[in-house]
This record gives structure tokens, sequence and C-alpha cells, in this order.
């Protein structure tokens, strides 16, 4: 154990505290069991590692950090780690890439259930299933989605200055004068094609000359492995899969002919209806449904968008489709804390009540003048009037 505890003091150390995520504060840290889901890339080890050298730093010595990938756990048990871990004083453990850990549902259960005095934090792909057969956590685990940076924390971290979110209700309310309050502050133009291109992996801030050569690793792990891993996706299947990444990332935007694409990828109707399934698990993609209730594994997506606009220019480079470019940063954006669903009339159908159409700053509103409840949403535009908003202000509502 003595081996972890030096790799944890010395990340540690290292861990830098200038820009912390809004998630940070969002999540009750006072459970006796917390899990955080996410993509991989987007901050949850950093996370991890902040909060406990915000908040921890006088406890240290009953604090311990480990990612289950490490190699010692080859050859020992974590639920042994936890054990030994409390009865030396240990009163808080945070593990991380817990999937990548054998029957890992199975010994965090032990632990809640045999160790009441320590409270356990785990960290895990999009694909973690709290509900099993095995080892149900849904009872026990308080569990949170995290994704990656939104605009408005993209900006603070280019910036310095702190912006405060804006709920959807006071988008819609009183877009005029939140956006005038933000432009006092920032403007807002000079940042966002930047960050449809590379601000929304934290991991931007590192070498972003090397940011599109990461995000392709990134993007190649989470199909190599785990899809195959965590969903039985056969290997060799795996190019299949990138060829449909391709397709999504250059449409306009994608809505899936099922049978002629199995065709045009050589694989049959109820693979590919799987496959959309685990990449919208996965987070590299984004499905939407007429309804939320009721999604099979195999039910046909009305509309396929990438998860974020950065992956569209890592996987159609120049060939990114402004239409679909827009529609992918609302999709990403206001999904986060809000129901999303197709709708035929317009682009969106929010909270199964608010229509959204989408465009450029010269779109005029005949498509939205006789629905109730119903928004244009324009690029390229400060401030909006009446029932015009603009785009770039849907990145801060988290």
């Amino acid at each position: 154990m003595n081996e972890l505890i030096d790799i944890f003091e010395r990340q540690i150390a290292a861990t830098d505290i200038t820009f912390v995520r809004s998630v940070i504060s969002t999540i009750n840290w006072n459970a006796r069991l917390i899990g955080i889901r996410g993509a991989r890339g987007i901050g949850k080890t950093t996370l991890l590692l902040q909060y406990i050298k915000i908040n921890l730093t006088n406890e240290l010595n009953k604090v311990l950090y480990v990612s289950l990938d490490n190699v010692w756990f080859n050859n020992n048990r974590l639920i042994d780690l936890a054990i030994t871990f409390e009865k030396s004083g240990g009163k808080y453990l945070f593990l991380d890439e817990v999937h990548k850990y054998p029957n890992w549902s199975q010994e965090i259960k032990n632990i809640y259930d045999t160790l009441p005095s320590l409270k356990v934090v785990f960290t895990g792909s999009s694909l973690l299933e709290i509900l099993n057969s095995r080892a149900d956590l849904s009872r026990r685990a308080v569990v949170y989605e995290m994704k990656g940076l939104s605009f408005r924390e993209y900006l603070s971290i280019e910036t310095g200055v702190e912006l405060n979110t804006v709920s959807l209700n006071d988008i819609l309310e009183n877009s005029s004068d939140v956006s005038r309050d933000i432009l006092k502050e920032i403007k807002p133009f000079q940042y966002f094609e930047a960050y449809l291109k590379f601000g929304y992996y934290p991991f931007y801030k590192e070498e972003k000359e090397l940011y599109y050569l990461r995000l392709g690793e990134v993007v190649n792990l989470m199909l190599e492995i785990e899809l195959p891993m965590l969903r039985k996706v056969e290997v060799a299947y795996i190019p299949k899969i990138k060829q449909l990444l391709s397709i999504i990332a250059s449409a306009v935007p994608f809505i899936p002919n099922v049978s002629k694409l199995s065709q045009k990828i050589d694989i049959n109707r109820n693979t590919l209806l799987s496959y959309f399934h685990y990449l919208d698990e996965i987070g590299l993609t984004q499905n939407l449904f007429k309804e939320n209730t009721g999604i099979s594994l195999l039910q046909k997506p009305m509309k396929v968008f990438l998860e974020n606009t950065n992956l569209m220019y890592l996987l159609a480079k120049e060939n990114t489709n402004t239409g679909n470019l827009r529609e992918t940063f609302f999709a990403n954006q206001v999904s986060y804390q809000n129901s999303i669903n197709f709708i035929e009339q317009t682009d969106f159908l929010v909270n199964e009540k608010f229509k959204f159409e989408i465009g450029g700053k010269n779109k005029m509103n005949e498509q939205i003048k006789d629905l109730e409840d119903s928004f244009l949403v324009l690029d390229n535009i400060e401030i909006g009037r009446d029932r015009t908003i603009p785009l770039w202000l849907f990145g801060f509502l988290y």
C-alpha cells in the first residue's frame, strides 16, 4: 500500500487548483458512496484530486486516491486494500477508473456494507453499469454524470473572469438582458470558434498543437478498449464503427437511413442499431428520439449528432457542415441538464415543451411564428430580441 500512497502524494502535490469545474459544487460529498461517470478525457481524475486538495489537505493521512488500472492490483484485491486502509485510520477512499478492475461493483458493495466508517468516491466510464445482477449499487451510490467543459467554463479559463451559470428559464425569458450583462465582461465571439474546435476537453491547455492527436487517442481507447471490454463489441468491427462516426461527423446533420447505411458499411441492421446505442452511451454521439421513455437497444434514432463539436473537427476535419456544427453545440450544451428530443416542426424539443429552430444570423422566424413556446436560436449575433436568442448563450447553462 505504501507505493500507492507515494503515488497519491506526488499527484496531489502536482494538482493545480487555479480553475475548478463548477460540477464540484453540485456533488453531495457527504454521501457515503458517490459515483462519477463520464467519457474519457473530460477531467474526472482532476476533479477528484482538486476536491481532495481543496477540502481534505488537513486530513491527508486519512485520505487515499488510487487508480484501479495500476499494476499493483494485478496481485492485490481492492477489498483488502480498503480493509487495511480503514484499520490504519483511513476515512476517505477515492477510486479512479473502476471499470478497469474485474468485479469492481461487487467489491465496492462489500466495502460499503462492511466498512461503514469509510467514505468512497469512484469514477468510471460512461458505460459503467451501477445496476447489475451481481451487485446492485443503485440503492447505495449517489451517481453523477460529468461532461466536458461548457463554453462558459472555457471562457473562464481563457479570460480569468468568473462567469455565472444561467438557467434555461432566464435564457428564454430574459436573453437580451442576460446577454448584455455577459457582454460587459467578455466578448464571446473572440473565443467561440476556438471553443468549437478545441475547447471541450480540459487537456487542451496542456499542448494545444497536439490536441487532435491526443483526442484521437482518447477516441481510439474508447472504441478499442472500453467498447469491447464493457459491451463485448468484437474488435474486428471497430473500423466499421469508426467509419460510421466519420459519416455522422460530416452530415447535414445526420438522419440515419438504416437500410442504406447497413449496406454501405456492411453490417446488419440490428448490429448497426446497437452500435448507435453504444456510441451514445460511451459519450461519442448523441441520439435524438421522439420520446424519452422506453428507448430500446434496437430503436432507430431520428437524428444522430457527435457528442461535441471538437469531435467533428477531429473526424471530419475541413468537411464540417456549419448547420450540423450549430446543432451539435446546442444539443451538447442543453442536454446536460434538460431532456432533448426530435420533433418534426423544428430542430429540437426541450423538456417536452420548448421548440427550437437553429440557424445563421439571417434566418427568419417563419418556421416558428405560429408555434407556441418556440424560439429561434441564431449564430453570429451577440444579442437577441423577442423569441430570438443568440446560440452562444446556451453555453452558459452549466
